[in-house]
């Protein structure tokens, strides 16, 4: 059984920042009307203290000590925390040699709830302007990543049955997503690049996703979070996988 006390954890794929690029505030401010009440106003220090943003705004300009982005931020809530952060993803890396700007958020999905979840998904997605992204509960996501062939020389065993995936840079465009989630994020060209909807083939997932305001989707592959422990939601899991031969640059070129 899937550890309900587990962080969820969001990680969402964009564009390269630019110049004075405006999305990582607007990530922060879409967090926080995702999840009213939510104050992202705190920073956490390497001895793990909190340490308040009274300059919020202009603390978030500076980026990061190694590059674009903005530095880790949070609530300062100990029994209730959210945290966000991105960077710059390099094009060595990234599919089709393009460099990213990475989001990587983690909330409390057992306080949160699925449809907040979702919200927060879709927020950063939209601000971001974002290829694709997924939210997954954090073992879950630690187990998936096992999914990830790193040499075709050398043998690879996927768990519990899953398809192997390609490495990003190994996926020849940014608008094909690298892998799924419990909740997935897909912009409208990424849902292009896979197919997706198909009415005659999609029913099931399209009673579980959503529009976004930019013509792109949030779908969500089971009605409780991913646990690859429970049969039902394996098997949800391999078929949306075997439905959509792209996601993980599987399908011949």
């Amino acid at each position: 059984m899937a550890n309900t006390q587990s962080p969820l954890i969001i990680t969402v794929y964009a564009p390269a920042l630019a110049g004075d690029d405006s999305r990582p505030l607007a990530v922060v401010r879409g967090m926080e009307r995702a999840l009213p009440g939510l104050r992202l106003e705190w920073t956490i220090s390497s001895e793990g203290k909190l340490i308040p943003l009274p300059q919020r705004e202009a603390w978030l300009a500076q980026g990061r000590p190694t590059g674009r982005g903005f530095r880790l931020i949070c609530n300062g809530e100990e029994d209730y925390r959210v945290t966000v952060s991105g960077w710059e993803r390099p094009a060595g890396i990234s599919p089709g040699g393009q460099a990213q700007f990475e989001v990587h958020a983690e909330l409390p999905l057992h306080v949160a709830g699925s449809v907040a979840a979702a919200d927060v998904l879709e927020s950063i997605g939209e601000t971001t302007r974002a290829f694709w992204g997924r939210a997954t509960p954090e073992g879950v996501a630690a187990k998936m990543a096992q999914q990830m062939r790193h040499s075709v020389r050398e043998p690879h065993v996927s768990p519990r049955g899953l398809p192997p995936l390609k490495l990003t840079e190994e996926i020849r465009s940014p608008e094909i997503p690298a892998r799924l989630g419990w909740l997935n994020y897909w912009s409208a060209a990424a849902a292009q690049a896979i197919g997706f909807p198909d009415p005659a083939r999609d029913a099931e997932l399209l009673s579980r996703s959503r529009r976004t305001a930019s013509g792109g989707w949030v779908v969500q592959l089971t009605d409780a979070p991913l646990d690859l422990d429970n049969p039902a939601h394996l098997d949800a899991l391999k078929q949306a996988y075997e439905r959509f031969p792209e996601i993980g640059g599987r399908a011949p070129p």
